[in-house]
């Protein structure tokens, strides 16, 4: 096959598609939304069965039940799916949104709009239900969007965009707005990354090898987020139920994403270190433990405990598990909990427990990562929680975008300029 041949062609027609749906009405757009969410809806069982060869392929190929757990679609996930979809449709358009603007004193008027981007590169992996959260944003924000999922969610992909593409067609939209790479050879990926003629901006979402790669072949400019080091420290004056609760959530409720916590680290004064790590292990976490905190708190613990406890090595600390294990650590002030995260972490979302306002204030102002939270999980980083609908990645970086991208970061300024025959003397 020429891959080459075959990118073009995906460039060609949404550059194409472009045109039509940069110009799309607000509620040409909702209602191709509407139409969308309908057929997912209504077609969840025909998504389950295609879903199903999906998972099989990734317990083929050796995949961790973690990262499987990301592949599996059932009715639940795929109705909080079409709920995203529901509440983009009830968001502001932000194409056209004035968002700065001045009288200048020689009389002219000086605007700044929201503008749609241009074409966008999706290139993710074993994540179906980003297909529909990027297809979703893509098209509302009038962008047009090639998407590129990894093999292990190739089914349930192409299942969705059935129905994706023929809600475009209903509403008078050329089907390409929203086109997915239907081959699997990494090669393709290549020949679009060189694309800049028609590609305007490439989107990453995975492991550190796909952003790598992205980031050293790309033409286009990146838009990405690095791993996600996240962290939950508990202070020394943290209510215990609090604590456990929140770090449970964190690194438990679902391990195999961005936002779940890798590392505890735990104020040296604090009195419950032995629950905090059992109420962990009794979630089926394993923990990875520095040397104190092996000589002091893991002695106290049952044995049969013990056995889910190993001694963390310093590189352990850089690690994105995506896995029921948690490295541990105690550290003697906030300040150098502070530190360890600079060091550490990865700039996605840091947490902590505590009920000194001081405390949690200098956590605040010092830690410089896309987000920072007070006695809340990790987990709530995350464009739905954050009222964006969907998002469509989470930013590490600080230029265009940072934290979790939703509308409005796939918009692009744009000046506008009203005059009266002024001249610049």
């Amino acid at each position: 096959m020429d891959y080459r041949e075959y990118a073009v062609s995906l460039g060609k027609k949404a550059k194409e598609a472009f045109k039509y749906i940069s110009k799309a009405t607000t509620a040409q757009k909702n209602k191709a939304l509407e139409l969308i969410a309908d057929y997912i809806s209504k077609n969840a069982d025909y998504i389950i069965e295609e879903n199903k060869k999906d998972v099989e392929f990734a317990k083929q190929r050796g995949r961790s039940q973690a990262l499987i757990d990301r592949v599996v679609l059932n009715e639940k996930r795929i109705q909080g799916m079409v709920e995203s979809v529901r509440t983009v449709i009830l968001l502001d358009d932000p194409v056209g949104k004035v968002v700065y603007s001045s009288r200048r004193p020689n009389g002219l008027l000086v605007n700044k709009i929201k503008v749609p981007i241009g074409v966008i590169l999706m290139v993710y992996e074993a994540r179906p239900n980003v297909t529909l959260d990027a297809a979703t944003l893509i098209l509302k924000s009038g962008n047009s969007g090639i998407l590129r999922s990894g093999s292990d969610a190739r089914n349930s992909s192409m299942a969705m965009m059935k129905f994706i593409s023929q809600a475009l067609k209903e509403v008078d939209l050329p089907s390409d707005v929203i086109q997915y790479v239907d081959i699997t050879e990494h090669e393709v990926v290549n020949e679009l990354l060189k694309l800049d003629e028609y590609i305007d901006v490439v989107i990453p979402r995975g492991g550190e090898s796909l952003i790598r790669s992205v980031v050293e072949n790309a033409k286009m400019p990146v838009l990405r987020q690095e791993k996600g080091v996240c962290h939950v420290y508990v202070e020394k004056t943290a209510e215990k139920e609090m604590a456990e609760k929140i770090t449970v959530n964190a690194k438990a409720q679902r391990p195999s994403v961005c936002n779940a916590a890798e590392t505890l680290l735990i104020h040296k004064d604090y009195p419950y270190k032995k629950d905090l790590l059992l109420a962990l292990i009794n979630a089926g976490v394993k923990l990875k433990v520095c040397d104190l905190t092996m000589n002091t708190v893991v002695s106290e613990l049952p044995e049969d405990a013990k056995k889910y406890i190993e001694k963390a090595e310093e590189k352990d600390f850089y690690n994105e598990y995506l896995d029921y294990i948690m490295n541990v650590k105690i550290v003697n002030s906030t300040e150098e909990a502070i530190e360890h995260i600079s060091k550490y972490g990865s700039g996605h979302t840091e947490s902590i427990v505590t009920r000194d306002y001081f405390e949690a204030n200098k956590f605040l102002e010092n830690i410089d990562s896309s987000t920072v939270m007070v006695n809340a999980s990790t987990r709530f980083t995350d464009g739905g929680e954050f009222g964006l609908g969907a998002e469509i990645g989470i930013s590490t970086h600080k230029f265009h975008a940072r934290g979790p991208m939703g509308l409005m970061e796939l918009t692009a300024d744009k000046w506008i300029v009203y005059g009266n025959g002024q001249i610049r003397t």
